[in-house]
């Protein structure tokens, strides 16, 4: 069975997508990844080029009373394989919530799925069922943040929200860590909120990642290209950043695992 990731902070604009982007790209490399976009943006979709007309997208697997197969969904794009999203996921939520079975739409189109290693899912920046579903499909959480003054706003009413999931619908989902992103480092204000971070990730029984990731041109370049950061500029800053935390990660999978 695969091994499912979430990239969540109901915080915008801090890298969620490149996040997922990058991820499925390294993994894809050497294992089966799947990419699934559950943010009604779409901008892994938009990356990934995927169609949303006439296809099927994440908002039918999620709404079916047929309970579409997840596979039904899936596009070989180049970039790689994507269950697109749909601006429809946002009248979705209206239609899950308040369904107990509707926060399981996704573990169980999930569960059903062979052939793949590892699947990432990116998500919107709102606690909301469509969040609820993604979590109780997953085994580990990966959350970006940037080292500002508002990096740790939401992020105690996430780690709410996960233990909430813990308890009552997935007992075996874990946080993998905080991801510091978009980090230079070089400000005091970085260097303090730093070790904030570290201390809130205590409390959150996960860790900050040592592996920051700093940010440069190429990220913006590739996606304005349509492109994943390891083919367009695999040698970058950033991307070299990526791989190693993609190292650390999966050894912290490989750990659990024994």
């Amino acid at each position: 069975m695969a091994i499912t990731f979430v990239v969540a902070n109901q915080k915008g604009g801090i890298g969620k997508t490149t996040t997922a982007t990058t991820l499925a790209g390294i993994l894809s490399k050497k294992k089966k990844t799947l990419l699934i976009d559950a943010d009604p943006q779409g901008n892994c979709t938009s990356t990934y080029e995927a169609l949303i007309e006439d296809q099927a997208t994440l908002y039918d697997v999620m709404v079916d009373s047929d309970k579409l197969p997840l596979e039904e969904a899936i596009q070989h794009m180049p970039n790689g394989d994507i269950v697109a999203s749909d601006p429809l996921l946002s009248k979705a939520e209206k239609m899950l919530d308040g369904d107990v079975e509707g926060l399981y739409r996704l573990k169980d189109a999930v569960d059903e799925l062979e052939g793949y290693d590892y699947i990432v899912i990116d998500t919107a920046p709102s606690l909301n069922v469509i969040l609820y579903n993604c979590l109780i499909a997953a085994d580990q959480v990966i959350i970006p943040v940037t080292a500002d003054a508002y990096a740790m706003q939401g992020l105690q009413q996430l780690s709410d929200t996960i233990r909430a999931v813990q308890r009552r619908q997935n007992p075996g989902l874990s946080i993998a860590g905080l991801l510091l992103v978009r980090f230079a480092g070089r400000s005091n204000l970085e260097k303090t909120v730093r070790n904030e971070l570290q201390q809130l990730a205590d409390t959150m029984d996960t860790k900050l990642f040592q592996n920051a990731i700093r940010e440069c041109v190429k990220t913006k370049e590739a996606q304005s290209k349509k492109q994943l950061l390891i083919d367009y500029a695999p040698k970058c800053t950033t991307m070299q950043d990526y791989q190693a935390f993609v190292k650390e990660l999966l050894k912290g999978v490989n750990e659990s695992n024994k």
